[in-house]
């Protein structure tokens, strides 16, 4: 598979970007979760998009991975500013229109997208995500202070997820390289699903290139300090105006947010619902080919606009 890798100017950021496929296709954008890096989307997953006759971008936001990293109380910013890095990409790019996919966070900044700027999105594409307007990040700091949530509130995440990270929060934090990517792996093995096989010895192997690629590890947090600068930052009621054709997809073993693709998908007009049998909160080598089988056939399948 071939790639393309180079440093855009957004704004007064760079951000890493790596296209794949024939420029003249249709533009397929990705975009990561909070915090995390761009070959989180599993080459094979950009391949299989890139052969169906695409061209895909994947990038790094801010503070993470290649692209910028600066300290976050000389230069704060908000969520909002996660959201105009993904709009300012495809401008610098000169892409009028494009297939959003966002993962996780980044299917909260592409349904925000879509429902601000509908002229801009072919498709959209959501997994593992939680509803525009549903304040994800305080149901979950709720449940990681075993606080009750207020009546209506989002699915907690399940209690596993619960307790790894708030064991982490009373133990001392990773001392090095080695302890981060212990960490990681750790986490990862609870992110991956339920009974699916977990390969232990590729995920060290991506965990090691993810922490080297970074310019600064430690400025990924500046995503949290980000999210946690607006927490009223997501419009209410913003669903029901995304016009693009839209699947939403939620893996059956998903344990950070449990039921919250049903409920994305019932707010969207055009929304259909995809469960990922055993599928968690990350795309692993197990769930590839079903996940990249439905988005190709999700991408062809809409209409184009003239």
């Amino acid at each position: 598979m071939t790639a393309a890798a180079q440093l855009i100017r957004v704004g007064d950021i760079e951000l890493w970007t790596e296209q794949f496929g024939d420029p003249a296709h249709p533009a397929v954008l990705l975009i990561m979760g909070s915090m995390s890096q761009a070959p989180l989307w599993p080459d094979e997953f950009v391949g299989r998009l890139a052969a169906a006759g695409h061209r895909v971008i994947r990038y790094d936001h801010r503070d993470v991975g290649r692209s910028t990293a600066r300290d976050f109380e000389a230069h704060p910013y908000t969520c909002a500013a996660l959201k105009d890095d993904a709009v300012g990409l495809l401008d610098a790019l000169g892409i009028e229109r494009a297939h959003l996919v966002g993962h996780s966070a980044g299917g909260l900044l592409a349904q925000w997208i879509a429902a601000d700027l509908p002229d801009r999105v072919e498709t959209l594409t959501v997994i593992g995500s939680s509803p525009l307007g549903g304040r994800e990040g305080q149901v979950l700091m709720r449940a990681l202070m075993g606080e009750p949530q207020p009546e209506g509130s989002l699915p907690e995440p399940l209690p596993a997820f619960l307790e790894l990270f708030r064991r982490a929060a009373v133990s001392p934090p990773p001392a090095g390289r080695a302890e981060v990517i212990d960490f990681q792996i750790e986490v990862a093995r609870m992110l991956g699903g339920a009974g699916l096989p977990f390969d232990e010895d590729a995920q060290r192997l991506l965990e090691e290139r993810l922490f080297d690629r970074a310019r600064d590890p430690r400025t990924a947090a500046n995503h949290q300090l980000a999210w946690g600068a607006d927490p009223e930052f997501e419009p209410v009621g913003a669903l029901e105006r995304i016009k693009a054709p839209t699947l939403v997809v939620e893996g059956t073993g998903e344990p950070v947010k449990p039921g919250h693709g049903r409920l994305i998908a019932a707010e969207i007009p055009s929304a259909r619902l995809l469960m990922v049998p055993g599928m968690g909160h990350m795309i692993t080598p197990p769930v590839v080919e079903p996940l990249a089988e439905a988005l190709v056939a999700h991408l062809t399948s809409a209409p184009t606009r003239a």
